[in-house]
């Protein structure tokens, strides 16, 4: 049980890097550090939005995973 517990905190770490890493492919990197002086505030819609609801999804699941894993170790 405990094995497969971790190959599930395995994976779902994976998905969540790569969704994480596909949500933030139009930003560069002074945008993420706050030296982008020329973005402007835009409503996420469509597959965006989905993406970032999968990406909330995902990291919950991910969270509750890691604490049963320790429960069940």
């Amino acid at each position: 049980m405990d094995n497969a517990v971790s190959v599930a905190v395995i994976i779902l770490s994976i998905v969540l890097i790569a969704v994480i890493l596909l949500q933030t492919k139009g930003s560069s990197f002074s945008g993420a550090f706050g030296g982008d002086s020329g973005s402007i505030n835009r409503t996420r819609r469509g597959v965006e939005l989905r993406l970032f609801q999968f990406t909330i999804g995902i990291a919950v699941v991910f969270v509750l995973f890691a604490i049963w894993s320790s429960f069940v170790n």
